[in-house]
């Protein structure tokens, strides 16, 4: 078949692009390795940027978001007991919405189904064939045993990190910048009422914490954990116990247990791919950069890096401007660079580095350098919002 562009991956990037893509009156395939319900399963962040509310609403994605979401005007950060409460608005002048991306998932795919958009999932054997030289970019896949060939213009990695797109890069034209952390979150999803209104960030003695939520009746908590650990050392009357001992005593009270719906552990990393383009292919999300998840930056910075590209391909099929593909990623990196520096700074401050009582003490001047300046919060507020110091 011939298209405009094939999109490599039917996650929250790639789907918002072939939604921007379509009011643009532009034809695109989405190329999705797993089953839809295997997609729409994937139990991944919920606290959405205004920018990517906004980017969610212009591609008329937003109705059940705006029914449903959580906006939460500011988030609370205790250590050690301690508990200051950082006012997003008060602060920087917007708000955060609490909307899981399963659900932005389930949405995007609703809407390109009913707007018959081209999706093929449990696409496998996905390989990306001439992206530089003469003649058109192409894709090859299999569905049930049989060999596709897709022609086109372009190709949209938004395959994550595991995915074909970004490793069809030739090495030299690729450059990968990676840190490891050496422990991970472990995460459990129940039925159970939140224990707050807002998020609480908790730097305790014996690790970090976070409790969230995905609604008023669904609770998504966090805690610290080694990288050898595994899930099944972890029963639930476990983790519950170590979560109590964590988050403020006040939290510890309210807090309702039940049931885990999921259970998993996740390493924590920061990674970026330079340059988010190799000739017709152009990387997005999780492709191209990943990051800690308490900066809360993964699926937002996924979301712009989507608006971004459907804006420059639109820009080249319109008039024929190729100036914002040819920008893409320098611009989409400059992004990702400050997210990653800011999710990078809030670990740091938030997770117990091991015994060093300098990195302590140094965690102890951060959070009291937050409590006593407006200017230091308000800067944590604005990068938790979304709003990067930019360079003309």
């Amino acid at each position: 078949m011939r298209t405009q562009i094939a999109i490599i991956g039917g996650g929250p990037a790639g789907l918002l692009l072939s939604q921007f893509l379509h009011l643009d009156g532009i034809e695109s395939i989405v190329l999705e390795k797993r089953s839809r319900a295997h997609v729409e399963a994937r139990i991944r962040a919920g606290v959405l940027e205004p920018g990517t509310v906004k980017l969610l609403r212009s591609a008329g994605a937003a109705a059940r978001l705006d029914d449903e979401g959580l906006r939460h005007d500011g988030f609370h950060l205790a250590f050690d007991g301690k508990t200051i409460r950082v006012d997003l608005k008060a602060l920087a002048g917007d708000v955060v919405t609490v909307y899981g991306q399963t659900e932005i998932t389930k949405d995007l795919n609703a809407l390109r189904l009913a707007l018959n958009g081209n999706i093929v999932f449990r696409a496998e054997d996905i390989a990306l064939h001439r992206l530089t030289g003469g003649g058109h970019a192409y894709v090859t896949y299999r569905e049930n045993g049989v060999r596709h060939e897709v022609v086109c213009d372009f190709v949209a990695g938004c395959d994550g990190f595991h995915g074909v797109s970004r490793t069809s890069i030739p090495e030299g034209a690729i450059r990968n910048f990676e840190r490891v952390v050496p422990f991970g979150w472990l995460g459990v999803l129940s039925k159970t009422p939140p224990v707050a209104d807002e998020l609480i960030y908790a730097r305790h003695r014996r690790g970090f914490a976070l409790c969230s939520m995905r609604s008023r009746t669904r609770s998504r908590y966090y805690v610290q954990v080694g990288l050898t650990d595994r899930v099944e050392e972890w029963p639930d009357d476990r983790f519950w116990g170590e979560l109590r001992r964590r988050i403020p005593p006040d939290a510890a009270e309210r807090l309702v247990t039940g049931e885990s719906e999921e259970k998993s552990i996740a390493p924590l990393r920061s990674f970026v791919a330079e340059p988010m383009r190799f000739g017709r292919l152009f990387l997005a999300g999780d492709a191209a950069h990943i990051m800690p998840p308490t900066g809360a930056k993964g699926l937002n910075l996924a979301a712009s890096d989507a608006g971004l590209l459907a804006a420059a391909f639109a820009a080249h099929y319109r008039g024929g401007d190729d100036g914002p593909l040819d920008a893409y990623s320098t611009t989409a990196l400059r992004r990702a660079w400050q997210a990653v520096r800011f999710s990078w700074w809030l670990t740091g401050l938030t997770h117990r580095l091991g015994n060093d009582p300098f990195e302590g003490r140094m965690q102890k001047a951060g959070f009291e350098a937050l409590a006593g300046s407006r200017a230091a919060a308000s800067a944590l507020a604005e990068n938790y919002l979304g709003i990067f110091p930019t360079t003309a």
